[in-house]
C-alpha cells in the first residue's frame, strides 16, 4: 500500500502506510496483519477506527443501522449491532436499490490455502448467508485458487485445486441457497465475458498504481501484479452473463455488495476507482461495488493477532474435536484476568483484550446473556477458568453443528453450486424486483464445453429440492425461536 502522499493513484480515498511492517505501526493490508508494536515488544489490539480514518471510509453508525431495519424489516446481525462489522463503502446506496425493488448482488471469496476452514474463515460467510437471506439476492463465491498459487513459493496448482474442492465443501455447510448461490474456481471459470472485465481493468491499472497501493516492487512475479484485476472483475456483473444476461449496458449497472474482513479494501478501492473511468455504450458509468468491512477474529494468542490455516496453535478448526476445542482453549486462549484469585476479585477482568470473551462476542447471539458476562467477568464475580468453559461449550457446539452440516455435503451437492447455471431470486417482497431476462445462458462465462449447458441433470434438480427443503426447515425452526425469544439489548 501506499502513503497518503500517493492517494492520487487512486482518486477515491488516501491509502494507507506502506505495506512493509513498522515496529511501531500497525500493519493491515492483504497480505499482513500485525498490531502496533509497543516499547514492551507486544503487539496491541488493532484500532479500528484509525482503519476508517487511513482507509477512507465510513463507520457504520446507529443511524445506517436503523435505516437497515426500516428497509428491510430485519433486526441487524449481531456483528452489526457488537461492531464487529463495523465500517462501509456505499451501503447506503445498496438500501436504496433494495428500497426500490433494483437488482444488486453479493461478492465473497475464499483462498483455499488448507484442507480446513477455521472459525475466523467461517465469519464473512456466516454473515454473507445472513445478508443472502434477508436480501433474497443472487451470490458469486470466489475461489482463488490461482491467487494461493501464485502468491506461494511451495503451493503446486494440483495442490491449491485439491483445496479448492474441499474449501467449496465447507462454504456449502455454511447453509447457503443452492437456487441463489453461484461458486467458483478461477482456474475454471474464467474466461469469456469474465475475461473481457478483466482485460478491462487490467489496461486501465498501471504498475506504478499496483506498486504503490500492494507495495510490489521489481522482485514481484508477474502474475501477483496482474491478479487485482482478476478479483475485481468479479465486482461487476457482466462477468456473469449467465446470472444476469448479456446486455452488458445493463448488466454493467448492477452493483455488487462485497462482506468482506478490512484488510481486502485495498482491491475494491482500486475496482472502484477503475469502475468510475468505465462506462458502458450508452455512456452510463459502470457500476461502482459497494463494500462492509468487517473485523478481524483475534487468533488465541490475543489481541494484534490473526488466526492462520498453517499455525494449528492459532485456530479453532472446524474439524477439531470437543477435546481439541478445550484444551486450546484452555492453553492458548489469552486472558484479560488478573495473576491471582484474590486480585482478580478485587479489580476484575479486561474483556477488550480476552480472548474467550472476544470470541462470545462473534458466536453468542443472546445480547442479554452476553452483557451479564461481560459485567460479571470486569467486576471479578466471573473468573478466567469460568470465562472459558462458557467459551468452550460455545465453540463446541458451534463447531458441532457445523461437522454435521458438513457431513451431509457431498461432491455432487458442490458440483451443483459450482455448475453454470442461471439463478433466481425475489428481492425485496414490497417492491417489484427488476431482473434483467437471461439470454445466451448457456455459453457461460467461459463459453467451453466444460461449463456445461446451463442445465441441471435429474440428480441435480432432485438434491436441488432436498436442499430446498432442508433449507426450508431451518429457516422454520430459526423463525420460531426468534418469536421465542425474549427482547433483546442492543
Amino acid at each position: 500500500m501506499a502513503t497518503s502522499a500517493n492517494a492520487e493513484a487512486l482518486n477515491e480515498s488516501p491509502i494507507p502506510e506502506a505495506i512493509a511492517p513498522k515496529q511501531n505501526k500497525q500493519t493491515i493490508d492483504p497480505y499482513n496483519v500485525t498490531g502496533e508494536i509497543g516499547a514492551d515488544g507486544i503487539a496491541k489490539a488493532i484500532d479500528y477506527s484509525k482503519l476508517v480514518e487511513e482507509f477512507g471510509t465510513k463507520k457504520i453508525d446507529q443511524a445506517l443501522l436503523e435505516r437497515f431495519e426500516r428497509v428491510t424489516g430485519k433486526k441487524p446481525h449481531r456483528f452489526l449491532r457488537r461492531g464487529i462489522v463495523f465500517s462501509h463503502r456505499d451501503f447506503e446506496l445498496i438500501l436504496d436499490r433494495y428500497e426500490r425493488g433494483e437488482p444488486f448482488f453479493l461478492y465473497t471469496g475464499r483462498g483455499p490455502s488448507s484442507d480446513s476452514v477455521h472459525i475466523g474463515h467461517t465469519i464473512p460467510f456466516e454473515f454473507t448467508k445472513w445478508l443472502q437471506e434477508t436480501f433474497s439476492c443472487p451470490l458469486v463465491i470466489m475461489m482463488t485458487d490461482d491467487e494461493k498459487y501464485l502468491f506461494s513459493e511451495k503451493r503446486t496448482i494440483e495442490e491449491v485445486q485439491g483445496y479448492c474442492r474441499s474449501n467449496a465443501m465447507d462454504i456449502v455447510a455454511v447453509g447457503f441457497d443452492p437456487e441463489k448461490t453461484f461458486i467458483f474456481s478461477d482456474f475454471e471459470f474464467v474466461g469469456g465475458a469474465f475475461y473481457r472485465n478483466i482485460v478491462r481493468m487490467s489496461k486501465m491499472i498501471t504498475l506504478n498504481q499496483a506498486r504503490n497501493i500492494f507495495g510490489f516492487n521489481e522482485s514481484t512475479n508477474i502474475g501477483r501484479i496482474h491478479f487485482g484485476a482478476i478479483q475485481g472483475a468479479t465486482s461487476f456483473a457482466s462477468s456473469f452473463p449467465h446470472i444476469f444476461g448479456t446486455d452488458e449496458d445493463k448488466t454493467n449497472l448492477i452493483p455488487a455488495l462485497i462482506p468482506c474482513a478490512i484488510d481486502q479494501d485495498p482491491y475494491f478501492r482500486m475496482t472502484r476507482d477503475v469502475a468510475s473511468r468505465m462506462y458502458t455504450s450508452k455512456g452510463q458509468h459502470v457500476a461502482k461495488p459497494s463494500l462492509i468491512h468487517s473485523r478481524f477474529l483475534d487468533a488465541l494468542q490475543g489481541p494484534g493477532t490473526k488466526m492462520s490455516a498453517s499455525v494449528d496453535e492459532s485456530a479453532i478448526f472446524m474439524m477439531d474435536t470437543p477435546n481439541q476445542i478445550k484444551n486450546k482453549i484452555n492453553k492458548y486462549a489469552f486472558s484479560g484476568g488478573k495473576v491471582s484469585q484474590e486480585e482478580h476479585r478485587a479489580l476484575g477482568g479486561d474483556t477488550s483484550v480476552d480472548v474467550s470473551f472476544q470470541y462470545l462476542r462473534f458466536f453468542l447471539e443472546d445480547d442479554v446473556e452476553l452483557e451479564k458476562i461481560r459485567v460479571s467477568y470486569e467486576a471479578g464475580e466471573l473468573l478466567t477458568g469460568e470465562l472459558k468453559a462458557i467459551c468452550i461449550r460455545e465453540l463446541q457446539t458451534y463447531v458441532a453443528g457445523f461437522q454435521e452440516r458438513r457431513a451431509k455435503v457431498d461432491e455432487e451437492t458442490v458440483s451443483l453450486f459450482m455448475s453454470t447455471r442461471p439463478l433466481k431470486w425475489t428481492g425485496n417482497p414490497r417492491a417489484p424486483i427488476v431482473v434483467p431476462q437471461i439470454e445466451g445462458a448457456a455459453d457461460g462465462a467461459g463459453g467451453e464445453a466444460k461449463q456445461g449447458d446451463g442445465k441441471l441433470t435429474k440428480n441435480q434438480l432432485k438434491k436441488l429440492e432436498k436442499l430446498k427443503q432442508i433449507e426450508a426447515k431451518k429457516a422454520q425452526k430459526a423463525k420460531e425461536k426468534e418469536a421465542q425469544a425474549p427482547p433483546t439489548v442492543a
